[in-house]
C-alpha cells in the first residue's frame, strides 16, 4: 500500500512557482546613484526595477531563474535622467535587453509570490522573450510592462504590479 502511495505522489508534478521582485534602479556613481538608492530605500514604487523569478519545481533545477528587461546601458546618466523625469530614453540609448540569470536563492525582501505556472514556466518565459520588442520607452514599454506581460503569460494574472502596489499601499 505504501509503495502505491509513493508511486502516485512521484507521478504528480508540482507546478513552477512565479515571483516578482524589485531592486533599486542602477545609475552612474555620484548624485544619480545616490538619488536612485534613496528612492529605493524610501520604497518609491515607480523608481524600482521589477523582474520575474521562476523557481522550477523540478529537483534537477535547484536554482531560481530571473527574467527581466532593462536598458542596454542602465548606468548611463541620460538613461537615469529619463527614468527620473518619466521621459523617453534618448533614441541612441533606446534599446533594451532581456536578461536571464540564475539565483541561488530567492531575495529576502521585496520579492512576492504571485502564483503557479501551468506547464514548463522556463520554456514559456523563453518563448515570451523571443517575441518581446526591445525598444525601450520608460513609462510606456519598460520593466513594468515586461513583468506584467510575462506574469500574465505564466499564471494568467493580469496587471500583477497594480495588485502588488495596492496590496502594499503603494510601497514595497
Amino acid at each position: 500500500m505504501s509503495a502505491l502511495l509513493f508511486t502516485k505522489s512521484t507521478l504528480t508534478r508540482s507546478k513552477d512557482e512565479v515571483y516578482v521582485a524589485a531592486v533599486a534602479l542602477r545609475a552612474t556613481k555620484g548624485p544619480a546613484q545616490l538619488l536612485m538608492s534613496t528612492a529605493y530605500s524610501l520604497s518609491v514604487w515607480d523608481l524600482q526595477h521589477f523582474m520575474v523569478i521562476i523557481k522550477p519545481s523540478s529537483p534537477l533545477l535547484s536554482q531560481a531563474i530571473v527574467f527581466d528587461f532593462q536598458p542596454e546601458d542602465p548606468e548611463n546618466i541620460y538613461t537615469a535622467l529619463a527614468a527620473l523625469s518619466g521621459r523617453a530614453v534618448p533614441v541612441t540609448l533606446g534599446i533594451g535587453v532581456v536578461l536571464t540569470r540564475k539565483l541561488r536563492k530567492l531575495p529576502r525582501s521585496r520579492c512576492w509570490f504571485v502564483g503557479y505556472a501551468e506547464g514548463n514556466a522556463v520554456d514559456k518565459a523563453y518563448d515570451f522573450n523571443n517575441t518581446w520588442e526591445v525598444d525601450l520607452r520608460i513609462g510606456l514599454h519598460d520593466c513594468r510592462d515586461y513583468t506584467n506581460g510575462l506574469v500574465e503569460q505564466l499564471t494568467g494574472e493580469k496587471l500583477v504590479l497594480e495588485h502588488l502596489r495596492r496590496r502594499n499601499g503603494g510601497q514595497s
